[in-house]
């Protein structure tokens, strides 16, 4: 909110720069190494180092091997690195801030002096800014020496600073900026292009739509003569279905007992008989006797009418009479108890 004697400040920034903190925040959307519009279309770097050469893509290791540029990493030593932390107000300024750090901690004079930057962290007041200030002269001595390179513009320069890759203003990295611009610039025209195609579109659509809403409301006049008859078969087709429902939920839900009850005494031998039988929806109980308890049990398991046959109660021996008591339970398969 607004507060006496800060009257262009909301929020804690100044209003008067809000033009700076939109180009601030497209530039890094659009030019940022951590961007996903980087990462996705900046070219790939090939990194010389001396353990090896390693791709790059928009500052991060990547699995490519084709590489159109290349650099060359610079050994710690002969690189001036800083940790800067920076309020957050000033992150609309930070080509200016930093070339102000750069002027006043620079050892070398300002033909000589070459720099980079990187953002490695934020928080909700400060930017933390990896720094690196190198001489030119240096740089080049050492790029004839080791890689016989003695073009500025032939290669890019990297330095590695709080764990990311400061890539050095001022030699090859040029080459690869103007070739990602070109690639913004293509992909904002193919945007354009397509947004202006689709609004044609859109606009083809809506003429179609308003003349058939036309032709749909000339015939609608007649249909409705004739949808009055066909409402009243629907309706009535819809009574007959829930009528059949009603019925077909009925049967599952009681179906005949004597229909089990003869499939039960055709599947049963005659020294097995029953002494109770329930049945409820797709439920049998049963308890009985049965010289062989076990096989009747098998024998109900096998059958395709009747699934999750179970013995609620261990078989027992019946003293003296040389029979097994037996206690099932089984559910009828729906689509028999439908029948």
């Amino acid at each position: 909110m607004l507060e006496n004697g800060q009257n262009w400040e909301l929020f804690g920034y100044d209003m008067r720069k809000l033009g700076r903190y939109w180009s601030a925040a497209w530039r890094d959307i659009l030019w940022g190494y951590d961007s996903p519009l980087r990462r996705r279309f900046d070219d790939v770097v090939s990194l010389y180092q001396p353990e090896g050469a390693q791709s790059y893509q928009a500052g991060e290791p990547c699995t490519q091997v084709k590489a159109d540029f290349h650099a060359y990493l610079l050994p710690d030593e002969l690189a001036l690195t800083r940790q800067l932390r920076l309020p957050i107000a000033v992150e609309s300024e930070l080509d200016s801030v930093i070339g102000l750090e750069v002027n006043a901690n620079s050892p070398f004079a300002a033909a000589d002096t070459a720099y980079g930057w990187s953002r490695v962290g934020r928080d909700e007041s400060h930017l933390k800014i990896a720094l690196v200030i190198v001489s030119r002269s240096a740089v080049m001595t050492y790029l004839a020496k080791n890689f016989d390179s003695h073009d500025p513009g032939a290669q890019e320069v990297w330095v590695e600073s709080a764990g990311s890759m400061v890539v050095l203003g001022g030699f090859g990295e040029h080459r690869r900026e103007v070739r990602y611009k070109k690639r913004l610039i293509n992909v904002t025209l193919m945007i354009a292009a397509c947004m202006t195609l689709l609004i044609a579109l859109v606009g083809l659509s809506a003429g179609l739509k308003r003349a058939e809403m036309q032709r749909m409301q000339t015939m609608s006049a007649s249909i409705q003569k004739d949808a009055a008859v066909a409402s009243e078969m629907r309706i009535t087709l819809m009574r007959a279905n829930e009528i059949i429902a009603t019925a077909n939920e009925v049967v599952l839900r009681y179906p005949n007992p004597h229909k089990e009850l003869t499939r039960l005494s055709k599947l049963l031998e005659d020294d097995a008989h029953l002494s109770q039988f329930s049945i409820g929806g797709v439920n049998i109980k049963l308890r009985g006797q049965s010289g062989d308890a076990a096989a009747v049990m098998q024998l109900l398991t096998d059958q395709p009418a009747y699934t999750e046959v179970t013995a609620p109660q261990p078989i027992t021996r019946i003293g003296g009479s040389g029979l097994e008591q037996f206690f099932l339970n089984m559910k009828l398969r729906e689509e028999e108890a439908s029948q």
